[in-house]
């Protein structure tokens, strides 16, 4: 349920936003927002239906910096369909935003991070994208969905948005080259557990390196698109939560397609 009380106050916009799609989430409300507010109180989901709106329609419109038992309800439902967003805390924050982009990608929507009714729709049809490991444990990276999905024995375990290789040209070692993410089936061969490790394009959080110096580590901005030198970007956050739950570790398959 999603017809709580919020403060739905936006929080400061991503430095790293995308290029414009031809949709948006951010989802017209019927009943208004406006006339949803009753005095301090708010008009909950069971009387918003009763007026005759959809379930999608009369669910707030959620963000980044909004709070309340609304992004309660969102981050639970996201976590129980395992799109990672660290701790159920009421606070739509830089994790929550993470997990929106990640099934926004899973369901073909555009990747804002705002979550109205057609991501809410996305939720309540339980969608997650199709995995290529089905047994045993591994990581896969999409680069077409820009998704991380990370399975044990055969049972899906974690949804993370990832940003792989940009395409784009950068000059580094004396020579000009493409920012590409490998595609093929791998195994980590080397780890750096002590937290930033410094390298010639920047700066990894922890990474496990799958082909010479292509790695999944954690950054501080991983927008909803392609942006990296090559290497699969996750959360800071993310990448503290794989290593403690001993994901990586060497010969760790992650398969890249």
């Amino acid at each position: 349920m999603y017809g709580f009380t919020i403060d739905a106050t936006p929080g400061p916009l991503d430095a790293a936003d995308g290029p414009p799609m031809e949709v948006r989430d951010s989802g017209l409300l019927s009943p208004s927002r406006r006339s949803l507010l009753l005095g301090t109180g708010a008009l909950t989901l069971g009387a918003a239906l009763a007026a005759g709106a959809s379930p999608a329609s009369a669910a707030p419109v959620l963000r980044k910096g909004s709070r309340g038992s609304a992004v309660t309800a969102l981050q639970r439902d996201l976590t129980n369909l395992k799109y990672w967003l660290g701790t159920v805390d009421g606070s739509f924050g830089h994790l929550t935003q993470q997990a929106v982009y990640a099934i926004q990608k899973a369901a073909g929507l555009t990747r804002d991070g705002v979550v109205g009714p057609r991501t809410y729709d996305a939720i309540r049809r339980k969608v997650q994208p199709r995995r290529r490991i089905t047994s045993g444990t591994g990581f896969e990276v999409s680069k077409k969905s820009q998704l991380l999905i990370a399975t044990s024995e055969g049972r899906l375990s974690y949804i993370l948005n990832t940003s792989t290789g940009s395409g784009e040209r950068y000059y580094s070692g004396g020579r000009w080259k493409t920012a590409t993410t490998p595609t093929g089936d791998f195994r980590m061969y080397s780890l750096y557990s002590r937290g930033w490790q410094s390298g010639p394009l920047g700066n990894l959080y922890r990474p496990g390196y799958y082909d010479r110096g292509w790695a999944i580590h954690g950054s501080g901005s991983i927008p909803p698109y392609p942006a990296s030198h090559g290497c699969s970007r996750i959360s800071t956050a993310a990448s503290d939560m794989l290593w403690t739950n001993s994901w990586f570790t060497k010969n760790r398959r992650v398969l890249i397609y």
